[in-house]
């Protein structure tokens, strides 16, 4: 099962949810129901050339990611 990032509209906080098939969940600040999907930021690992390791991640300006620049977004 997936774990989805969400916003909750009432109280403005954002959260991580484990979702079961179509569920919605409820936000567990308030407890509202009144919540949005987020798009969620990703990583990755490529090799280089010559066999180096590249670490990836997108959306450097967010909070969760610890990457100076991102060429995906332009941060």
């Amino acid at each position: 099962m997936p774990i989805y990032e969400y916003h909750c509209e009432k109280c403005d906080k954002d959260f991580e949810c484990l979702v079961f098939g179509d569920e919605k969940p409820d936000c567990p600040t308030c407890q509202s129901t009144d919540v949005c999907r987020l798009m969620s930021t990703c990583g990755f690992i490529s090799k280089g050339s010559g066999g180096q390791t590249v670490s990836k991640s997108a959306g450097s300006a967010c909070s969760g990611c610890a990457a100076s620049s991102c060429t995906s977004c332009g941060q």
